[in-house]
């Protein structure tokens, strides 16, 4: 990757390109590129770098005794990783994270970090990734306190639509990774998307899924 291809992503904007290059040149910026099913960082892995999504996707997860796994975090293009550790006292990784398909990942050093940090336009993308990081923990921290699977399926079906403006939506994920990601088996998913579906509350077809009546969901305490 190019300074020229680097400084055309927003948050590098107002960095100048001989910074760019500086960087490039002494390895503070690469790209590396991820196959499907790889493992990124292993829970516990110290966080050294400031990485953003170039291609594909990226979930952090993590296990539980009895080895079943449960999706914490999805990140997509253009979505930044490590920015609520790498200046942390703690910077190891509190999950395990692979690539769900094929990607490329910008990785930053913390040297490099720091020299950016004097640019306002690229401090403005750091807090704005600090802050949908922590909305994401919030909302999967409201769906694992909440006692019924039902609940937890409306809660994030209410904020994909939210998100994709649509009563209409199509899963970011597959069922089975939504399953991970609800911390639950799949047969106990697909039972309860049935249910909503039977009692008219949503139809889904594949991966696309139509919201009927969740104000009725509201009204009865969902």
């Amino acid at each position: 990757m190019t300074a020229e291809e680097i400084q055309k992503l927003p948050i590098f904007s107002n960095i100048s390109m001989e910074l760019l290059k500086t960087h490039l040149m002494n390895h503070c910026l690469y790209v590396q590129s991820y196959f499907k099913g790889a493992t990124v960082y292993n829970q516990s892995d110290l966080c050294q770098t400031l990485d953003i999504v170039l291609s594909g996707g990226v979930v952090a997860y993590t296990l539980s005794e009895n080895g079943s796994a449960t999706t914490m975090f999805e990140f997509q293009k253009g979505s930044i990783i490590g920015a609520n550790l790498l200046f942390g006292e703690n910077h190891a990784y509190p999950f395990n994270i692979y690539c769900r398909v094929d990607c490329r990942l910008l990785h930053i050093s913390k040297e490099a970090v720091s020299e950016y940090l004097h640019d306002y336009t690229f401090v403005m993308h750091y807090i704005k990734s600090l802050s949908q990081n922590s909305q994401s923990m919030n909302r999967k921290i409201t769906m694992m306190t909440q006692k019924k699977l039902r609940e937890n399926i409306v809660y994030y079906l209410k904020q994909q639509s939210l998100i994709q403006k649509s009563s209409t939506i199509i899963l970011p994920i597959s069922k089975r990774e939504l399953a991970d990601y609800l911390g639950v088996q799949r047969p106990s998913l697909f039972r309860e998307l049935k249910k909503l579906k039977d009692e008219e509350i949503i139809d889904f077809s594949n991966r696309s899924i139509v919201i009927k009546n969740f104000n009725e969901q509201t009204k009865r305490g969902y």
